[in-house]
């Protein structure tokens, strides 16, 4: 029996209503899974097989499946500027005195240059181990063939790397999953690696403070949970086993040298953004394509500073901050900038007193050890800050906390002598 056009019209709105509602259903979805609320929990982390071969590692190889994510990466090519540090604060000749980056420290340019300024830091560079954090081709190597991988000569390694640090970094294999792929920092998590959203695990496979192990000259990081990633733990960790990067030649100092421990800074104790932003939001963010591709939504892949990306200050910190955004934060970098140098005169002038005290010979052996232990440790806590690129942006509280302590390290030193 034949339906009435009424009939027909209503399965007709019917039909229509039914495609819309699943059409938003997709729609709401695709959206949940490309752009995630800030500080929403996320999946745990994947991690990296080890042992077998891998083939696909060029950025450029992704290009077509993910042509905005892929041209937004090139343009870390833009990011091209170098500051002398050594030119810029001339008390890092003292402080870091025996050390290469006492006359040789730059600041790192973008992703894409990585191997290319690795050549050209002019420290030396003995074994590939200072390669670790710079191309996709090395974390590959060390992944197939182990940490052996560590030890061998620089310039043979070297000689091999063609990828500056690259998609398969922080993705593997797998597209647009995030995977760790460096084992040092699985093992420095611990059982807590499943508390780290994947996207600040992705950047603190580099952006961490480290060291090299003795047996093997492997990567390692000095924790191995969250609880045990503070400077306090972490310089407790150093002076239990004996652990040295240099000695200071004119006071004899076993001295430490910091890396750049943004990670650990981010997610330490007083950071207000930790559990609610994550390195992905402030540093990349989500952007509409303009390739016209479907609904076009990708993260931006050009990682530079949020202070140079306004759509993310008028977005992502808007939240939460009322005014200019970026007046806050320079006034934040100003304060600690400026306490950073402060304490560092007091280092440089403890490491002059102490030399002083060394050649003078009215000291004891076990005296000038005493003052020592307080320079090394005050350094550490100085460094913590000075190496850590945020200038406090990321957790004003902690480059504080950090600075005093150097400080009180320092006059407690001072009175020795």
């Amino acid at each position: 029996m034949k339906k009435n056009v009424s009939s027909q019209r209503g399965d007709r709105i019917l039909l229509i209503c039914l495609a819309v509602l699943l059409c938003a259903f997709a729609l709401e979805f695709y959206l949940q899974r490309k752009t995630p609320a800030a500080g929403a929990a996320n999946e745990t982390a994947q991690v990296v097989d080890t042992g077998s071969a891998v083939k696909v590692v060029t950025a450029s190889h992704w290009q077509n499946e993910y042509p905005d994510e892929y041209a937004s990466f090139l343009r870390n090519e833009e990011n091209d500027q170098v500051v002398d540090y050594v030119e810029q604060y001339p008390i890092i000749a003292t402080i870091y005195e025996g050390n290469a980056f006492g006359k040789f420290y730059s600041s790192a340019r973008g992703h894409t240059f990585t191997l290319e300024d690795v050549s050209e830091t002019g420290r030396p560079h003995g074994q590939a181990k200072c390669i670790t954090c710079k191309t996709s081709d090395y974390t590959i190597l060390v992944n197939t063939e182990g940490n052996e991988v560590y030890s061998r000569p620089f310039d043979d390694v070297m000689a091999k790397m063609n990828e500056a640090v690259s998609c398969y970094n922080c993705h593997a294999d797998s597209g647009d999953s995030l995977v760790v792929t460096h084992a040092y920092l699985i093992n420095a998590m611990g059982n807590d690696l499943s508390q780290v959203e994947p996207e600040n695990l992705s950047c603190g496979q580099c952006h961490v403070e480290y060291y090299f192990a003795a047996e093997d000259q492997s990567t390692t990081l000095p924790y191995t949970s969250l609880e045990t990633m503070t400077p306090e733990a972490m310089l407790a960790y150093y002076n239990e086993i004996g652990f040295v990067d240099y000695v200071n030649p004119r006071t004899g100092t076993e001295q430490l040298k910091a890396q750049h421990p943004e990670f650990e800074t981010f997610l330490g104790e007083g950071s207000k953004h930790a559990g609610m932003l994550t390195c992905a939001d402030c540093h990349m963010g989500v952007t509409t394509s303009s390739q016209g591709y479907g609904i076009g939504t990708y993260s931006d892949h050009y990682l530079v500073s949020p202070l140079e990306k306004p759509e993310i200050l008028n977005t992502t910190c808007a939240r939460c901050h009322e005014g200019d955004v970026a007046e806050l934060v320079h006034a934040i970098q100003d304060e600690i900038e400026a306490r950073t140098i402060e304490v560092g005169e007091k280092l440089v002038a403890l490491t002059n007193a102490l030399a002083e005290a060394v050649e003078s010979g009215k000291y004891s052996e076990e005296e000038l050890n005493a003052v020592r232990s307080l320079n090394r440790d005050a350094q550490f806590y100085w460094d913590f800050v000075f190496v850590e690129n945020s200038e406090g942006a990321h957790n004003s509280e902690l480059s504080r906390n950090c600075l005093n302590k150097a400080e009180a390290l320092i006059d407690e030193a001072m009175a020795l002598l």
